[in-house]
């Protein structure tokens, strides 16, 4: 798993930390891992399957008379 070192942190951002862990019952590495990824995870994400629906709902939907095939598949050869 990838490591990053923090060099030079000061003090008062060092202290800073351990109390925030300290709040939310973590370990300052905890508390610093979720720090970081609540920085690059986005507040709201696309989600395929729920825009699809919500494209489906506004313009009155579809249906599909499909029905799925149970047989099995035969694997692929190569040769």
């Amino acid at each position: 798993m990838p490591a990053v070192t923090v060099r030079n942190l000061s003090l008062e951002v060092h202290r800073a930390l351990k109390l925030r862990a300290a709040h939310n019952a973590r370990s300052t590495e905890a508390e610093i891992r979720v720090i970081l990824e609540e920085a690059v995870t986005p507040k709201t994400r696309l989600r395929i399957g729920s825009e699809l629906a919500a494209f489906g709902k506004l313009y009155g939907g579809i249906e599909l008379n499909h029905k799925r095939d149970l047989n099995s598949i035969e694997p692929a050869e190569f040769e």
